[in-house]
């Protein structure tokens, strides 16, 4: 019991490779034989591997670009200029409140906080469940949680593959590969609650499935950040997203049912649930963007003309101006939202 709660306490808050390297060492770990439970040994060993790489990360990380020490002062100018294209300004220590005001009139602040939660009430229940459910497929808790291993390396496969086909392809592709991560999670669900329990090979591939919802996840913070400009509303959208994660991760263990285990089946339907929630709102997010875009355009006058065209006019606009000042992305109409 102890090393189950261990393990899975631990899948609650590790990136996919954590997962992966957490199954093998929680499997190591489980046959420790000493003074004390075995999950206290892996508290005790993750939990000294932690601090140490934090207190690395807290040396080592820089805060922004302009205070990175491994970067020159020409890299650094780079840095900024790049964000030129964006328009998302540079960092403002000075909070505004009109830009928080306009936050909370702003639609996408309210989607990206459903997001944050249907994205992650599945991850609130498998990541906490996962090493249960797998114990119900093989029968043995120290093989479960090996098994979390060959999980954790098809999250990070995904997410790898969302990240290189996302840079290889144009902007406004965001939303569509987020539909596309999603259709294996989707079809693993469907899986796991329909697939009889004597498959242990397809229910196991099912839970396989369910593990590129990260990948979708990532791509949305992109979307959040890409969408929003202006330092003080950036943070608040920032918050509010952070807002809905947790909210979802709260409240996904509780649809999984003591009594249900291992099937659990409300727990399986809520991330079922979840997921198709995750669709409708992401195709209303790329109508919306998409369409503030083409008004956009018809306002400044650039419906009809070819890239060279608009960088052009963009130029005698005070287009490289407005990249550098602490505008919103209502207020900087020079601004172009990514979906």
């Amino acid at each position: 019991m102890g090393t189950r709660l261990a393990q899975t306490e631990l899948q609650a808050n590790n990136p996919p490779v954590g997962i992966a390297i957490g199954g093998v060492l929680g499997y190591g770990i489980g046959h420790i034989q000493g003074a004390l439970p075995s999950w206290r040994y892996e508290f005790i060993i993750i939990g000294a591997l932690c601090t140490a790489w934090g207190i690395v990360i807290m040396i080592l990380m820089p805060d922004s670009p302009v205070t990175a020490k491994f970067l020159t002062n020409h890299q650094k100018r780079i840095t900024v200029i790049r964000l030129k294209d964006n328009q998302t300004g540079v960092e403002n220590k000075t909070f505004k409140p009109y830009q928080v005001w306009e936050a909370l009139k702003d639609p996408k602040l309210y989607l990206f906080y459903v997001l944050g939660t249907v994205c992650n009430l599945p991850n609130g229940g498998i990541s906490n469940f996962g090493t249960l459910i797998v114990r119900g497929i093989f029968q043995d808790k120290l093989l479960a949680a090996v098994m979390q291993a060959p999980y954790g390396a098809f999250i990070a496969l995904s997410i790898g593959l969302c990240v290189y086909l996302n840079d290889r392809f144009p902007n406004n592709n965001r939303c569509k590969f987020v539909l596309i991560f999603l259709v294996p999670n989707i079809v693993g669900a469907f899986g796991l609650r329909f697939v009889d329990s004597s498959h242990h090979a397809g229910r196991y591939i099912c839970y396989l499935l369910t593990g590129p919802y990260n990948a979708a996840f990532v791509l949305i913070l992109s979307l959040q950040i890409a969408n929003v400009a202006g330092h003080s509303k950036k943070v608040f959208f920032n918050a509010v997203l952070f807002l809905g994660y947790c909210t979802g991760n709260i409240a996904g263990p509780f649809f999984y049912l003591s009594s249900q285990a291992p099937r659990y089946e409300l727990g399986i339907w809520s991330m079922i649930v979840s997921h198709l929630l995750e669709v409708v709102v992401i195709c209303l997010l790329w109508f919306m963007l998409k369409k503030e875009n083409t008004r956009r355009d018809k306002l400044q006058g650039h419906e009809g003309l070819t890239a060279e065209q608009i960088l052009e006019k963009r130029r005698t606009e005070g287009y490289d101006r407005t990249a550098f000042e602490d505008l919103t992305d209502r207020e900087n109409l020079n601004f172009r939202y990514i979906y």
